[in-house]
């Protein structure tokens, strides 16, 4: 949805989802700013951005310290979501089982690395490591050549670089499995943030994937 900045912190914005969302992008239009990403693993208190490689930021400016409800989200006094009278844009995310995944997982240094279930095969994934800078935002998906091999493509969210290879993400029929020690996506220890979407969104009445016959 698009709304204009009042530069008050406790603005509030109706996102129309009717359940809280799990991840919200909001970017600026009238002016230059950071892409500012919250996802509810990290809070309110604490944001990323898509356009850089920095570590996960502690303030209140950007979400005004608050979660967002099942109707709207609030904004702090921060330029990059609500400057006065500056027109924005913002891309929120509910999850949907079988569609839809937003989560987090814990790196174990490993090429035999940590498995992520989303319940679904992913098509698309994105993640960014939260506690240290330097790390960049990668993107892994089905369509590009390489998938589920010994050389993986994917891009970088923050970056205008060609694709990159080398490091593997096995998207399996029901989550994804890290298969790499790159601090980018696996440092013992440390938390990542993903996003991940369906190769197939077809679910039963029940919210299950429905598969081929």
């Amino acid at each position: 949805m698009s709304y204009t900045g009042n530069g008050s912190a406790g603005q509030t914005v109706g996102h129309g989802l009717g359940s809280k969302p799990k991840v919200i992008i909001v970017k600026i239009r009238s002016t230059t700013d950071h892409w500012i990403f919250y996802h509810e693993d990290t809070g309110a208190t604490k944001n990323l951005r898509l356009n850089t490689t920095d570590a996960l930021i502690t303030a209140g400016g950007p979400f005004n310290n608050t979660e967002p409800t099942s109707s709207l989200f609030t904004l702090g006094s921060g330029s990059a979501t609500n400057t006065n009278s500056a027109t924005f844009i913002a891309y929120c995310f509910a999850e949907k089982k079988g569609y839809s995944k937003f989560g987090s997982y814990t790196g174990n240094g490993s090429t035999n690395g940590t498995f992520v279930y989303t319940g679904f095969k992913p098509a698309w994934v994105i993640s960014k490591r939260t506690n240290s800078s330097g790390n960049s935002w990668r993107i892994f998906d089905t369509k590009r050549p390489g998938f589920n091999t010994s050389s993986m493509n994917f891009v970088h969210a923050n970056l205008s670089n060609a694709e990159d290879t080398g490091d593997v993400m096995d998207l399996n029929s029901n989550g994804f499995k890290i298969r790499t020690n790159s601090t980018d996506q696996n440092t013992s220890g440390s938390l990542y943030v993903y996003m991940a979407f369906a190769e197939a969104p077809f679910v039963s009445s029940g919210g299950v994937p429905t598969t081929a016959r």
